[in-house]
Formats: C-alpha cells, structure tokens, sequence
C-alpha cells in the first residue's frame, strides 16, 4: 500500500491521479489534498477518499470548505481531516507524516516550495509541476540527490523519455526528442495571429488541461518548459534535446542513441498512463485504455517547429543555455502575461512581446540560492506588469 499526498487534487491531473486511486484501492491511500479554489469538488473528494489532512489558498476559502463540509455532512470531530492554509498549509500537505509519496500537479511557481519541503521530508516526488525544475532545477535536483530523493516524471514526454532510456548505458545516449501537438494555431498564419481570442487558445485539438496549461500549449511555451525540466531531469543540455512536431500526439517521446537507433514510447493521448507508471514504478498497472488504431491512423506526421510563429520556444531554449536565474524570469513572466490574456487586458501577441522584454532587462545572475530564484521571479512578476 502506497500512501499519497495530492497537490492540485481538483485540477486535471490531480483528477486523473484519483480516478486511479479509485481503480486501485489496494495499492494506494490518500493521506493529503490541496486545492486552491474549487471547494465543491473538493469537498466531494474528501467524502470519498477521507484523507487525514487538506490545505486549501487561504483562510477564506479554509472557513468556507469547513462550512461546506458541514453543509454536506462530511466527516465530524476526529473524522474530519485536519484544515490548514495557505503556503504552510501546501508544505505541510507535501511533507504529511504518513505519506510516502508526494504528486505536484499544482500549477505555476507556487509549486516550488511544497517540492522542497517534500524531498526534504524524504518523500518519493512524482512531478507534474513543471515550474518547480524551470526555476530552480539545480537547487531541486541537488536537495534531491542529497536526501536520496526519486523524482518520477507525470508529464507524458518525460516520462516517455525515462521509460526509452530505462535498460541502456547512459554513455549511450546521443538525443531526445520532445513531441509536441503543436497546439491550435499549428497551421495558422502568422498574421493571423493578433486576431487570436481566448476562446481560440483554449481551444487545444489534443488534450484537457486546465486555462494556464492550455494557452502555454497554445504558445509553446509548454514544450519550452519541458525542454528546461528535461535537462535536470536527465542531466543533459540544451543541444541534445530537439522538439518535434507531432500532431496525433501518440509518440510521447523519442530517445537517440550513438548507434543510430531510436527508442519512441507510444500510446494513447491520456494522462492516467504516466501519473499511474510514477505511482506504481516500475510496475505497470492495467488500465484498460487500449492501443493506438495504427491503421486507422494510416501515417504519423511529425514537423519541424516555427520559432517566428512560437518565440516561446527560444526563449525557453537560451534560458535553458544561459541558465542562472533567467529560466525563473522567464517563467514569471509568461503567468503574468498568460493571466493578462485570460483577463482580456493585453492580446495573444503580446504574450511572446512580454516575456522578451523582461528577459531582456534582466540581469542574470549564476548560481542562485533559493532566495536569489524567489528575489528573480518577484522582480520579473514587477516587471512583466509594469509592461502590461
């Protein structure tokens, strides 16, 4: 039996993550939850799965998740999971006492903490937060090894590339290749581009995912970040990974080797496989999601990206070049220009105008400590707004 702690339980990962504990009741307990906003759901995810504890924004939203359980008759005195809030409340939901495994599926920068907290806690981590790497990946990978820390990817491309390279000799390895849909305005021209509304971006022709992920898919700026978490996860550099184009969204990934061979992990487009393959490592659990219909299919296609179309994704490759606090810059700069779109205050253009001009203003510095990360991605969230 597995004991887990879920950050995000009312996101779709999250959700996906406990249509599997509902699956397999025999292998895994909830024993932590955290959700930011959505108290109805939450609420119904604590009737059935009880955990011992549940951590949600902030104290609002704690009072009104305690009057919505009593409301609803849920749980009472010592049945009821202890209620906390707020940054505490997350770091304690990804540390819990009696969990041995801790799933980020939180989205953005408020991820990173609960991650520390949780490997210094010595709890395995599967990582659907991309952001905790993109900021600080040397910081986290390093605390990891330190603690003796298991980092299991939940994003489908990563952990394509960790099931390709499982049985080789690391000094075989030569390349990856990150598959990417390509978003909605894959064949959309470029000037096109400024009549794009919100409803277009989320629009994805691939996957559920929630607003932010969405218009990161949209952008690329998804892929972009997956290219920096791929680099500390695997211990690579920026020139050994290439993104791929792949619409159908069946190759998750690719892993080259010296000899030329090519090691691509397959499947159907759905979440479950990789949050399931993290949770149950290196057992495979029986899913009942069926192959790809190859022949139905007829061909796979796979395109080289626009970089004019997407800057995204050289912004996120010279970050993941330079390094130092400019990921974090980045990537703080992309939430506020993101929420800026969903708000309607500035167009989808403007997005890529955004981040290159914090970028670019930024002085970067090497090596940073937490504080340092934490002091870069305030001062790029200052900055990023004042454009706005």
């Amino acid at each position: 039996m597995k004991h887990l702690s879920i950050l995000g339980s009312t996101g779709s990962i999250g959700k996906s993550a406990l249509d599997i504990v509902r699956m397999y009741p025999d292998r895994f307990k909830i024993k932590a939850l955290t959700g930011a906003n959505n108290i109805p759901v939450l609420v119904r995810q604590i009737e059935e799965f009880k955990p011992e504890m549940v951590a949600v924004l902030d104290e609002t939203k704690a009072s009104e998740l305690i009057k919505s359980l009593t409301i609803a008759g849920v749980g009472a005195g010592k049945s009821r999971p202890e209620i906390l809030y707020g940054q505490t409340g997350y770091e304690t939901a990804a540390a819990w006492q009696t969990s041995d495994m801790t799933l980020l599926a939180m989205v953005g920068s408020a991820g990173l903490a609960p991650a520390l907290a949780a490997i210094e806690s010595k709890k395995e981590i599967a990582l659907a937060n991309k952001e905790t790497l993109v900021m600080a990946g040397e910081l986290v990978m390093e605390t990891a090894r330190k603690n003796k820390v298991t980092i299991l990817p939940v994003d489908s491309e990563h952990s394509a590339v960790m099931q390709c390279l499982q049985g080789n000799r690391t000094r075989d390895f030569k390349q990856v290749f990150l598959t990417a849909s390509g978003g909605p305005f894959r064949n959309l021209p470029l000037d096109k581009f400024s009549d794009i509304t919100i409803a277009d971006a989320l629009n994805h022709p691939t996957w559920d995912m929630g607003p932010k992920i969405t218009i990161d898919s949209a952008t690329l700026m998804n892929k972009g970040l997956e290219v920096i978490e791929a680099a500390h996860l695997f211990g690579i550099s920026h020139d050994e990974i290439e993104v791929v184009i792949h619409p159908q969204s069946i190759v998750h990934s690719m892993v080259g080797f010296k000899d030329g061979a090519i090691l691509a992990q397959m499947g159907i487009p759905d979440m479950k496989g990789a949050i399931a393959y993290a949770f149950s490592h290196p057992v495979r659990l029986n899913l009942n999601t069926g192959f790809p219909d190859f022949a139905a299919l007829g061909s796979l296609v796979f395109e080289k990206p626009d970089f004019e179309k997407f800057p995204s994704l050289g912004f996120a490759f010279e970050a993941c070049k330079q390094k130092g606090t400019l990921p974090a810059v980045m990537n703080a700069a992309n939430e506020v220009a993101v929420q800026a779109f969903l708000e309607k205050k500035v167009g989808f253009l403007d997005i890529f105008k955004i981040i290159s001009r914090t970028m670019e203003l930024h002085t970067r510095i090497d090596n940073p400590d937490l504080s340092g990360i934490i002091e870069a991605d305030c001062w790029a969230r200052e900055r990023a707004k004042f454009l706005i």
